[in-house]
């Protein structure tokens, strides 16, 4: 720990320790100022599927809200903002900064405490108002207000820990205040509407004060930082009542401009090394900037650049049919909703978004159509302005190297019936020292053929309980590579943390026309008592249509390897002897060893080893197929494995 840190860490737990005897705290709210508006961003849109958004509200007047593996059974009526709804914890209202909120046995499962009170549903409850003006919806939102108030008083309680949490209540608090007509809206009509208004805005302020004070520096410094800067960027945007908003904004953007470029590499990848996380931050530096844009507020144009090579990125690792890889953490964490299609797709949505923000033909190739999010921020002048977007000219796919943060892609015949496409993993475990949302997955290889996944990551499941299965579905046994001697490539040593880092790297990579080859290796094996090196080799021949995989483990002693592949839950699998066959609605491959010899094993939904599982959704696991090679190997061997693709 750094000396800069442990002066933080100092002042922290001072500041927490004032505002635990009650200094230093916003109780008293000075009074706003609304002679100025800010201007709204978000705008009421006229989507095709309008009677959607009153479905979804109807259902949040019954107290169904989707909450993870509770689908929609969600909290139920009366609301209770604290407790959790999978378990029935009540947590107490004490001091929220001393709150454990890893402790199940005081919180429950605060993944589904928090989710409930980031207030998405609020949003939707807007929306619905925004296109019908029915009252019911109106007034729904401000007894769910009045609840949340009393029980949730400033500083009490879960829902005054993390200041990443407020920030996204703020968010969906400013989507909601700008849908149901801000200031003036008819939800403050008569002295208990204004009495209602009154406080919200206290507790607006309070929530921004709370933020701005305890921001996360370092072990959360990552998408949490960029979320609370962006809930204070929006937030002082929404409501510039007070003047000490202004210099909090200025503070909140430096700091949001700064990590937007720190946490996301120039080529695009976020460097947490997680795929959700990478939408979950994109819709932060989104939803800020075009909130400073509607108020004539402009973000650096690195700001903006850094955007789009994210964009960029998820548009390259997207397969033909929509399918993106599962790399590292995913908690099903989505900033704002705003689109009420059940088939809803973050990833087209951000294109779609992208496409029309910077006039890219290949985003909107890949989007596929203008989504019903997108028109609810950019307003319906975006359906004209994407339908001009020429795309005849567009080469895909976007990009096939992101060299830094670590991914090559190999294949041929992109975005047709016919696309076969290798995404192989050679970057570093995740964001930092603790590497927080990173997984053991150095080397690993995911595989797409004619839309259809085949070799997949198969997730997270869960955070803060079931250790066993969090560790499992981080560690190197859960990702389509190369173990040895049981050993994982980085060394867990918390829910968030590792305390080894394989530090794979690419060595070359050589793309063509007619063939791909990639070299990449790790050293996360060198901490065994006979260091080990793991070197692999993928070359991709289009005449052939064949992957091989080539696995140099260089050493000196005797080991056991074990190489992993991990299946879609639609293929179906036929074994002969040592190769199989994989099927997936008609699409086939053949995975096959050669040379050294092979204990095959294949695992499907296996309690004791936790071999077999797929987890498309937080909380959620499903038995799929997992194959499993061992050999027993003396020195420096070379282990080969031949992907012929049928398609």
């Amino acid at each position: 720990m750094s000396v800069s840190e442990i002066g933080y860490r100092l002042n922290k737990a001072l500041h927490t320790q004032a505002q635990d005897l009650g200094w230093l705290t916003a109780h008293k709210v000075p009074a706003p100022d609304l002679s100025h508006d800010g201007v709204p961003f978000i705008q009421t849109a006229v989507p095709a599927g309008a009677q959607r958004y009153c479905e979804l509200a109807d259902e949040v007047l019954q107290g169904c809200v989707p909450l993870f593996a509770l689908d929609k059974r969600g909290p139920g009526l009366p609301w209770n903002w604290n407790r959790d709804p999978l378990t029935g914890v009540q947590a107490q209202l004490s001091f929220g900064k001393r709150i454990d909120y890893r402790d199940a046995s005081r919180v429950g499962d605060i993944k589904y405490l928090w989710e409930i009170n980031r207030h998405l549903h609020l949003a939707t409850l807007a929306q619905a108002y925004s296109l019908t003006q029915r009252r019911e919806y109106l007034d729904a939102i401000g007894a769910q207000l009045t609840s949340w108030f009393e029980q949730c008083p400033y500083l009490q309680g879960p829902n005054w820990t993390s200041s990443l949490e407020l920030g996204i209540r703020l968010i969906n608090w400013s989507l909601t205040w700008q849908l149901i007509g801000g200031k003036s809206s008819p939800l403050f009509d008569g002295p208990d509407g204004m009495a209602l208004r009154t406080r919200w805005l206290e507790s607006i302020y309070q929530h921004v004060h709370f933020i701005q004070g305890y921001f996360s520096r370092y072990s959360s410094a990552n998408n949490h930082l960029i979320g609370e800067v962006a809930g204070i960027c929006i937030a002082t945007r929404t409501w510039p009542y007070w003047q000490s908003f202004e210099p909090w904004r200025h503070q909140a953007r430096a700091i949001l401009e700064q990590e937007a470029l720190d946490q996301n590499a120039p080529d695009g990848v976020n460097r947490e090394q997680a795929v959700s996380y990478q939408q979950f931050v994109l819709d932060f530096l989104l939803f800020a900037g075009l909130a400073g844009r509607a108020n004539g507020e402009t973000f650096a144009p690195a700001y903006w650049a850094r955007i789009e090579a994210m964009m960029e990125y998820l548009a390259s690792i997207m397969d033909v049919a929509g399918n993106v890889p599962m790399i590292g953490d995913a908690d099903d964490g989505y900033v704002v909703r705003l689109n009420a299609a059940p088939e809803w797709c973050p990833y087209r949505s951000l294109l779609a978004t992208g496409a029309v923000l910077f006039e890219r033909g290949d985003f909107k190739v890949k989007a596929g159509e203008l989504e019903e999010k997108t028109l609810w921020l950019l307003g319906d002048a975006s359906t004209q302005r994407f339908a001009a977007i020429p795309t005849q000219d567009v080469v895909l796919p976007v990009r096939r190297a992101f060299p830094d943060g670590g991914y090559h892609i190999l294949g041929g015949d992109f975005e047709t019936p016919r696309e076969v496409r290798l995404l192989v993993d050679s970057g570093p475990l995740g964001y930092r020292a603790i590497a927080a949302h990173g997984h053991a997955d150095a080397l690993a290889i995911l595989l797409s053929v004619g839309g259809r996944e085949f070799l997949i990551d198969p997730g997270t499941y869960v955070y803060h309980t079931e250790r066993e299965w969090r560790d499992h579905f981080r560690s190197t046994a859960a990702h389509n590579t190369l173990r040895v001697d049981g050993l994982d490539q980085s060394q867990i040593s918390g829910s968030f943390m590792w305390s080894r880092h394989a530090q794979a790297r690419c060595e070359v990579w050589e793309p063509g026309q007619e063939s791909d080859r990639f070299i990449g290796s790790h050293v996360g094996y060198r901490a065994l008592p006979d260091p080990v090196t793991h070197r692999r080799e993928i070359s991709w021949s289009k005449p052939d249509q064949t992957i091989v995989v080539s696995d140099r483990v260089e050493g000196q002693a005797a080991h056991l390897v074990e190489r992993y592949w991990h299946f879609s839950e639609h293929c179906q699998l036929i074994v002969e002897e040592s190769a199989v066959i994989v099927e997936n609605q008609g699409v086939r491959i053949r995975l096959a060893p050669e040379g050294v010899p092979v204990e095959v094993l294949v695992k499907r939904g296996d309690e004791a080893e936790h071999l077999g599982w797929v987890s498309r959704h937080f909380a959620v696991k499903e038995p799929t197929n997992t194959l499993v090679w061992r050999s027993r190997i003396s020195g420096a061997t070379t282990l080969e494995a031949r992907i012929t693709c049928f398609v």
